[in-house]
């Protein structure tokens, strides 16, 4: 049975885990450092009920997380928040994605936001299709922007608006 919940500062070793995975195995981050379960506490410190983060538990296992974070620290940006989902390789395919997608756009609503974008990185259709299902356009491609693992890549962004 999967528990979507608020995240909790006790979430932060696994939020770092998962995350962590991704930075070492996937161009779904274009972060390349890991991450402290410190790093992940101060990180959970900045979201509030505007830019929530919540964790899908499988029997109390946190299997993924998902967050809305502020788009830029200029004023005439608060309303508009970057989504991002991380789930743990041995949970994926199995809804949690979707699950958690509707569950912090709701939040995304209930806080006031009227934009939510997401920077999704070439080749991976699964995340443009669960963005898409979700109600999210294609805005545009940004060419070349990142590199990683020796690759120089694009990124979708698609957009959404209450």
């Amino acid at each position: 049975m999967i528990v979507l919940r608020d995240a909790e500062l006790d979430d932060a070793a696994a939020i770092a885990e998962i995350y962590n995975e991704s930075i070492l195995n996937s161009t779904a981050t274009f972060d390349t450092e890991i991450k402290s379960t410190e790093d992940r506490k101060a990180w959970l410190i900045q979201h509030n009920a505007k830019y929530p983060v919540v964790v899908a538990e499988i029997n109390g296992v946190v299997a993924g997380f998902a967050s809305l974070s502020r788009w830029s620290e200029r004023s005439a940006y608060d309303n508009t928040a970057e989504i991002s989902i991380y789930i743990s390789p041995e949970y994926r395919h199995k809804g949690i994605g979707k699950k958690l997608m509707s569950l912090i756009m709701e939040k995304g609503r209930e806080g006031g936001l009227h934009c939510v974008l997401s920077r999704i990185t070439e080749g991976n259709e699964h995340s443009i299709y669960l963005h898409t299902q979700a109600g999210f356009s294609h805005v545009g491609v940004m060419r070349e922007v990142g590199q990683k693992f020796g690759r120089i890549l694009d990124v979708t962004m698609m957009q959404f608006i209450y």
